[in-house]
């Protein structure tokens, strides 16, 4: 699927703005600039940028309810998902925080952040945190199992993993959930039919 297929997606299924898409594609450019010094996304999903990074995080936005005020990515690499959910945001209120180890990709989302003039702010290592937020979001961080060990260590409150996921997801959740049971609902990915959302509410 070409740059213009996806774009068509973005603003009649997902309702990006005509203003975001030209944000997303001074994004994407500086993502396949720096691309070329430093590994950011595989050198081998370059020209499916739009598809497989740009789409994959951008449909995480049909979850997002009006009523939150905020939002984590963890382990959020070159900024997938959440530069996309912060584009996106036409909320003031809305705060969004991207959580990276690497310190040339946290000077890579800073860099971001101030030529698009967007709000998100970048933190380092997310054990060293405690937070409150309403979403924690994340796309090749850990095993579930992991995130949501490490999202309660530092979460302080009820909130909503939101988990982009292969084919194992089902498989995943069995695991993470034999000792403890959270809600959770399955959604089929809009970039791949055997990749799944896991959409999980954790209440303490």
């Amino acid at each position: 699927m070409q740059q213009s297929e996806v774009i068509n997606i973005l603003k009649n299924n997902l309702n990006f703005t005509d203003y975001s898409i030209e944000k997303l594609k001074k994004f994407v450019n500086l993502v396949l600039i720096e691309n070329k010094k430093y590994n950011l996304i595989a050198k081998s999903t370059e020209s499916l940028i739009w598809f497989r990074h740009v789409l994959d995080s951008a449909q995480l936005v049909k979850f997002i309810g009006s009523q939150s005020k905020s939002l984590v990515d963890l382990g959020t690499g070159a900024g997938f998902p959440g530069i996309v959910l912060e584009i996106f945001n036409k909320n003031q209120a809305f705060h969004v925080k991207l959580y990276e180890k690497s310190p040339v990709k946290r000077q890579f989302l800073k860099k971001v952040i101030s030529e698009l003039d967007l709000k998100a702010k970048v933190f380092g290592d997310v054990r060293q945190q405690t937070m409150e937020t309403d979403i924690i979001v994340c796309r090749a961080f850990k095993k579930l199992d992991q995130v949501i060990q490490v999202s309660r260590e530092i979460v302080k409150k009820p909130y909503k993993l939101m988990i982009l996921k292969g084919q194992n997801a089902q498989q995943e959740i069995k695991k993470s959930l034999k000792t403890k049971k959270y809600p959770y609902k399955l959604e089929t990915s809009m970039t791949n039919k055997d990749s799944k959302i896991i959409l999980m509410e954790i209440n303490e």
